[in-house]
C-alpha cells in the first residue's frame, strides 16, 4: 500500500493558501426559544463562532453568567446563532475592534437586548 505525501512546495503552497483564505467576520445573536432572549456578540470567524461558543457553554464556565444560566436549564436544543451583520473582507484589521464595537451596541439597541 502506497500513501502519497505532498511535496514541501505542495504543502507551502497549501498553507498559504489557508493563511490566506477570507474567513466571514461580523456580528451575531445568539437565541433562546425556550424564553425568547437573545445576546449579542461578535467574532473575527463566524464560521466557527457557534462551536467556539458551544463549547464553552457545553464545559460551563462561560463568562456571561445569564447566557449559561440560560444554557443549564434549557439545554442545548433550545439555542440557535444568527449572523447579524457580515463585514467586508477588505475593513482593514486595525479598525475591527472599533467596528466590532459600534456595530455590537447598534444591534444590541435596535433589538433591546444584552451584549455577550
Amino acid at each position: 500500500m502506497s500513501i502519497t505525501t505532498a511535496s514541501k512546495a505542495d504543502r507551502r503552497r497549501i498553507a498559504d493558501e489557508f493563511k490566506e483564505r477570507k474567513v466571514p467576520r461580523g456580528i451575531f445573536a445568539v437565541a433562546c426559544a425556550a424564553t425568547g432572549q437573545k445576546w449579542i456578540s461578535s467574532s473575527r470567524n463566524l464560521s466557527a463562532a457557534q462551536n467556539s461558543l458551544w463549547f464553552q457553554l457545553r464545559s460551563g464556565g462561560y463568562r456571561n453568567t445569564a447566557l449559561q444560566q440560560a444554557w443549564k436549564q434549557h439545554r442545548e436544543a433550545a439555542f440557535s446563532l444568527e449572523v447579524l451583520e457580515e463585514f467586508d473582507a477588505d475593513i482593514a484589521d486595525l479598525l475591527l475592534n472599533d467596528l466590532y464595537t459600534t456595530k455590537k451596541r447598534e444591534w444590541a439597541a435596535t433589538l433591546g437586548v444584552p451584549l455577550l
